[in-house]
């Protein structure tokens, strides 16, 4: 998989995380939704120059790997060396995705971490012994509380569901060591109070304070009842916690009590991008560990809405699994990236069909950005010989464009790499591409071209200069959304040669009007979007 290390001496990297993921099967589109998502952020801060790390893994310990491999007859390591080397990080290099670590929860580098942490916390008195008895949930992971549960009706009437899995749960009863919890109720309160964009969008902030102001309980960090996880380091008897265990990967990732120079460059995450699902693990439990330790918290964590299909919540219990390959086979790995995060605003629940993709393919991606390359590559071989002309003097109209592309760039670049908008900020792009093509349409090159004079042939290397230009800046705008395409409109437009790799150029720069010289080779290469095939048969 792509890796790229952005790690500096003395400068703090822009650091992005996405859920690790549970590997009791294989990934669907609900997970590669939130990669794809830390996969364009990272990129757009990249491309601004920053140092970065990605951070993207698989979480490998708990009841529910167990159960997944013992039904399968592999002891729960086979079973997830199987899907990580085999699912989840061919799909993550299937997808562009650029990320700069993958953890797995089951490596030494985490391992003894989360015991040195776990230690540290029990001699610091923020752990002490127990009992609980209640509803368990092995979907999640996690003891329900009895308001949450849902009524069985059917073949489950008289049983008690979890609200997320729509399953039974399970009455556990054991002896548990537990976190102090419910000691970090105000401080929570007073952090969510000063910080208000901590917790992303506003409506999973507004859940998240009043569940605290609800008052907490005291966090079960062991179980005992199997031994599929980290052992209590003072307890053998005892595993940790599947959640604890696995929200250290934060940290135990860039190099908590082992590299304090990488630790210290990187952590705290700026964005913790999430489920909405596992947001309290995030914004309530995640926080308070760090506050017990004296570390410092995260700045942002981002929850992002479901992907639904039928009114469903996206997931494999629910029966609603699609694999990613089953849409980049026929629009394309580009496309796919293009589409989720166009089409759905982030942190909110957006469905999916199919008819809704093919039918943005078809507008957006071919006729308007796909056959503007082509058809200004067209006109400057036809017409030039394949050397981009020089403008002329450029009128209302040039003008005009560029100030649409100031306008653009300014929008994507706050909108992307500031605000989460990723759906504002491809529309930004968009609606320019739209603006560059009514442009070509009412200087009409087709008809300036049949004017022998010199003025004719001055206007038309005019407009086909200002059109090639706002083609070099959309390359690069959209290169951390589509980096196959961009790469491919960099190259028609001969910029490889002129300005250099695509990866350097600036985002917030790309307005800049003039970057693209005057005499560049321009070639036309191969249809961006080819039309779509009819939909595959089931």
């Amino acid at each position: 998989m792509a890796t790229t290390g952005s790690e500096k001496q003395g400068t703090k990297a822009y650091y992005v995380t996405t859920p690790i993921y549970y590997v009791n099967d294989a990934p669907h589109l609900g997970h590669a939704y939130t990669t794809v998502a830390g996969d364009v952020l990272t990129r757009w801060h990249r491309q601004r120059g920053e140092q970065v790390w990605y951070l993207t893994g698989t979480d490998e310990h708990g009841q529910k790997i167990l159960r997944s491999a013992d039904a399968n007859g592999v002891s729960p390591q086979e079973w997830c060396d199987k899907l990580v080397d085999g699912a989840w990080k061919p799909l993550w290099e299937h997808l562009e995705i650029a990320n700069d670590d993958f953890i797995r929860t089951t490596q030494k580098r985490h391992t003894e971490r989360v015991q040195e942490f776990v230690q540290d916390l029990y001699d610091k008195g923020e752990i002490y012994k127990g009992g609980y008895e209640g509803p368990y949930c092995v979907g999640c992971e996690e003891y329900k509380l009895p308001g949450e549960l849902l009524d069985g009706d059917g073949e489950l009437a008289g049983q008690k569901l979890c609200p997320v899995h729509k399953k039974p749960v399970e009455i556990l009863s054991e002896e548990n060591y537990f976190f102090r919890l419910g000691e970090y109720g105000d401080k929570l309160l007073a952090h969510y109070e000063a910080n208000p964009g901590f917790i992303q969008p506003e409506s999973a902030r507004n859940e998240v304070v009043n569940f605290v102001r609800q008052g907490l309980q005291d966090l079960s960090i062991s179980r005992s009842t199997f031994d599929w996880g980290i052992p209590i380091p003072w307890d053998d008897k005892h595993v940790i916690y599947v959640w604890v265990d696995a929200l250290l990967n934060y940290a135990t990732a860039v190099g908590y009590n082992e590299n304090p120079e990488k630790f210290e460059s990187t952590f705290p995450a700026d964005i913790h991008l999430v489920g909405k699902d596992i947001l309290r693990f995030h914004a309530v439990i995640w926080p308070a560990m760090l506050m017990a330790q004296g570390l410092p918290l995260p700045r942002k964590i981002a929850a992002n809405g479901w992907l639904m299909v039928g009114g469903e919540k996206m997931s494999k219990s629910n029966l609603t699994g699609i694999k990613p390959q089953d849409l980049t086979s026929h629009f394309g790995v580009d496309a796919y990236r293009w589409y989720f995060l166009r089409a759905i605003a982030f942190g909110q629940d957006g469905s999916f069909s199919w008819e809704d993709f093919s039918a943005r393919y078809t507008s957006e991606l071919a006729n308007d950005y796909g056959n503007l390359a082509s058809r200004v590559a067209a006109m400057v071989g036809k017409y030039f010989g394949g050397a981009l002309p020089q403008a002329a003097a450029d009128g209302e109209a040039e003008q005009a464009v560029h100030d649409g592309l100031a306008k653009a760039v300014t929008e994507a670049d706050r909108k992307i790499g500031d605000e989460l908008d990723f759906q504002g900020g491809i529309l930004a792009v968009f609606n320019f591409i739209k603006q560059v093509n009514g442009y070509i349409t009412e200087q009409e090159p087709w008809k300036v071209v049949k004017d022998d004079a010199e003025e004719g042939r001055a206007r038309l290397a005019t407009i086909l200069y200002t059109a090639a230009e706002s083609l070099r800046a959309i390359a690069v705008l959209l290169n951390p959304i589509m980096p196959e395409t961009s790469q491919k409109v960099w190259a028609s437009l001969g910029a490889e040669v002129s300005l250099g790799a695509l990866a350097d150029q600036r985002v917030q720069e790309a307005g800049e009007w003039g970057k693209l010289p005057t005499g560049s080779t321009v070639t036309k290469g191969a249809i961006l979007f080819p039309r779509l095939e009819e939909k595959p048969s089931a």
